[in-house]
């Protein structure tokens, strides 16, 4: 109504000023002079006047002079020229020397006049239908439009056009994504030898490893019409709405076949039917049946291709996965320590590194990083070289913006006492010591006693390469590792004053230690057996849980092995902090002087240790 409204002044105030310029306005080459009626009656009685003529309440004098002006005269409204001359006393005799011309007044001026009183409340009470009529026609529009798909068609043009040269990595999943490009480009080649093109991708991967990148990449390189959509998108309130834009996603797709239709998060939509709070017909579930139906029912669904992405391909609905749906399932893992390299030159190339940045080296200190991860780092890199008014990003730099995306920004400005800072130094000396001396543990890359994030301080330890299995002898060394701060609190200022700071490595090595139980079969006591199903319930708002498939003894027994390998643990961490206490020691003196001890630095105050490449962090 407020829009309406300002409308509706605009339009009264346009016509306002263009009525009043047109009332203003004289188009004839030479404009009359204004002039009285006594000039009037003196030139008259001068006998210098031609003719004069009468239009309505104007007189006209034309001058028997050529070159004078003629003259305007307004006279009174509804008095008449021969009225107006006796009023004045002219003299009847030199009156009738003069042309005098009484025309009908006509022209615009005439017709505005006469016409505007009528015209132009016309003309606005047409404009406030015809602003009524839009707003009307707006409304209409959006409810018959609010069952239609809301799905953008990507431009492909070559600015923002991606290819398989942008995405680093990834080799396997390009191969097998390389063949439906080629089927887009060219059909005939597959259905004359009999095969058929899956209908449905699952690009499957942990988040950030750039699974939407991979599905721009498809339509980019195979140049066809590209249909994105996130699979929360077709979910409303009101039941029947979100089959209804499915319907209407795959129809704007055949129209423009061969297409692509991209569901960013399907699992969205695509949950196991019947865990809902809604029973069986809630509309997520309608949703996913109008899915399952338009990839692969009655109707053929030729020449669309559905690429999906999720992080949860666990959850999806058994219906979803069979053949002639998604059909096809690439896997896109965390990259390697090459890939991690080859996305770092690509997230550098608009980035003034300096020679010394070695992007091998930021590649080896990142394992587990993801694509996003490795982009954000740089990206970390880069502003904290602005804030350093800095031309370049030094390596310094890009180093600090791991920790600061692995664990957080830096408490520089925390207010810590002396005792807690001593603390804090034994705390993470005591993992680094048992982490150092351990075989099995990664190599420690770097000790601090300042703050990121939620940890008080941190011991950073990494692998030289990636590791992709874990044993049983690294658990054990990680678990030690883990508790190498609780323990040292225990020994240094015994019982009475063990603080809150290892209640994040309690938590962690538990866990640890849960899953090398129930879930690896780690424990020659319950053998090889995986207990507890770890399936979804979403019931009635139920939390999620692990399903429970052991008795009650069988609870107790897990309970003493996970009991027996933490105790075992903590023992092995006693007895490598009791055999390099002196080391400890030294470490903790430049821990609490220098507060930040690099790896190099590190191993010059406590030594060499005997080392297995693997990787785990401690914070």
């Amino acid at each position: 109504m407020k829009t309406l409204f300002k409308n509706f002044i605009i339009v009264f105030l346009v016509l306002l000023v263009v009525t009043a310029l047109l009332s203003t306005a004289n188009f004839s080459s030479k404009k009359p002079e204004t002039a009285s009626i006594n000039t009037l009656v003196q030139d008259i009685d001068n006998e210098s006047i031609k003719n004069i003529e009468v239009r309505g309440d104007y007189l006209y004098v034309t001058l028997k002079d050529e070159n004078a002006l003629q003259l305007e005269i307004k006279k009174e409204a509804g008095q008449s020229f021969s009225e107006l001359m006796s009023n004045y006393g002219v003299d009847a005799n030199k009156l009738a020397k003069v042309d005098v011309k009484v025309q009908d007044e006509t022209g615009w001026k005439f017709w505005v006049s006469v016409l505007a009183p009528w015209i132009i409340p016309l003309l606005l009470f047409g404009v406030l239908i015809y602003f009524f009529s839009r707003q009307v026609k707006g409304v209409n529009n959006k409810a018959m439009g609010f069952g239609q798909s809301s799905a953008r068609q990507a431009k492909l043009d070559d600015k923002d056009k991606k290819t398989f040269k942008d995405v680093a990595g990834a080799k396997e999943a390009k191969e097998e994504l390389m063949e439906i490009v080629d089927f887009l480009k060219d059909p005939k080649k597959f259905t004359d030898m009999g095969a058929k093109i899956p209908k449905g991708l699952l690009l499957m991967g942990s988040p950030g490893t750039g699974k939407t990148l991979l599905a721009k990449s498809i339509a980019g390189e195979a140049g066809v019409p590209f249909f994105h959509i996130s699979g929360s998108e077709f979910v409303e309130m009101f039941v029947g709405v979100g089959a209804s834009r499915v319907r209407d996603l795959f129809s704007k797709a055949k129209k423009v076949a061969p297409a692509i239709i991209f569901i960013d998060e399907i699992d969205a939509v695509g949950r196991k039917r019947g865990s809902g709070l809604g029973g069986s017909h809630d509309e997520r579930e309608q949703t996913l049946n109008q899915i399952l139906v338009e990839m692969d029912g009655f109707d053929p669904n030729l020449g669309v291709i559905v690429v999906a992405a999720t992080n949860r391909p666990d959850v999806l609905d058994p219906a979803l996965l069979r053949p002639g749906r998604f059909d096809r399932r690439i896997v896109i893992d965390l990259p390697d320590i090459n890939d991690r390299e080859e996305i770092l030159k690509v997230h550098a190339k608009n980035k003034p590194l300096t020679k010394e940045v070695s992007l091998r080296k930021v590649a080896e200190r990142t394992p587990g990083f993801s694509g996003a991860d490795l982009e954000n780092l740089l990206n970390e890199a880069a502003i904290l070289a602005v804030r350093k008014n800095q031309k370049q990003v030094e390596e310094k730099d890009v180093l600090e913006s791991i920790e600061k995306v692995m664990l957080g920004p830096e408490k520089k400005n925390r207010v810590m006492t002396e005792k807690d800072r001593e603390m804090t130094a034994y705390h993470e000396a005591g993992h680094a010591i048992v982490g150092h001396f351990l075989p099995h543990c990664d190599n420690i890359r770097k000790v601090s006693i300042i703050g990121r994030g939620m940890a008080g301080g941190y011991t950073l330890s990494m692998p030289d390469k990636d590791v992709h299995y874990n044993t049983l002898v690294k658990f054990n060394n990680d678990l030690a590792m883990m508790l190498g701060g609780y323990v040292t609190e225990k020994l240094v200022y015994g019982d009475d004053m063990l603080s809150t700071g290892p209640s994040s490595d309690l938590k962690k090595a538990t866990a640890m230690a849960r899953s090398m139980v129930l879930h690896y079969g780690m424990s020659e006591k319950l053998g090889p057996r995986q207990y507890g199903e770890n399936e979804e319930y979403i019931f009635l708002a139920q939390e999620i849980h692990d399903k429970k498939n052991y008795s009650e003894k069988k609870a107790e027994m897990i309970d003493e092995e996970i009991d027996r390998i933490l105790q075992e643990a903590r023992k092995t961490a006693e007895r490598i902090i009791a055999e390099h206490r002196p080391q400890m020691d030294k470490l903790v003196e430049v821990l609490i002087k220098e507060e930040t001890v690099e790896e190099e630095k590190f191993v010059e105050i406590v030594g060499k240790g005997v080392k297995h490449d693997e990787a785990v962090k401690i914070a």
